[in-house]
């Protein structure tokens, strides 16, 4: 499984960005999928994630409100709608794929769990 997220940039305090992470393979419909940061200095902390057929989505209560996660399962990828962009949203963000759904239930913002990652997308606010 290959991951390519894209979709970053440089964007105000209060914009908006949207990320995107299309996947290789065929299954792709069948992955619990994630989306973490990492700022400079910091470690990998989860964003959000949502569930194979994305009927569940989980969110990380510093974006709760303000950042979307969803998929399209037609075109292999899950998206990141961040809106009201704080100067604190600042990180690389990354893809990752849970293939065999491991991250079910309480375990969604578990990194360890996530087979494949994404090489990151890089999402500057200014303040």
């Amino acid at each position: 499984v290959q991951l390519q997220a894209s979709g970053g940039g440089l964007v105000q305090a209060g914009g908006s960005l949207r990320l995107s992470c299309v996947a290789s393979g065929r299954t792709f419909s069948t992955y619990h999928m994630g989306w973490f940061r990492q700022a400079p200095g910091k470690e990998r902390e989860f964003v959000a994630s949502i569930s194979w057929r994305g009927g569940s989505t989980y969110y990380a209560d510093s974006v709760k409100g303000r950042f979307t996660i969803s998929r399209d399962n037609a075109k292999n990828t899950v998206y990141l709608q961040m809106n009201s962009l704080k100067f604190e949203d600042t990180a690389v963000y990354y893809c990752a794929a849970d293939p065999l759904r491991r991250s079910s239930g309480t375990r969604y913002s578990y990194a360890s769990l996530y087979d494949y990652w994404g090489q990151g997308t890089e999402v500057t606010v200014s303040s």
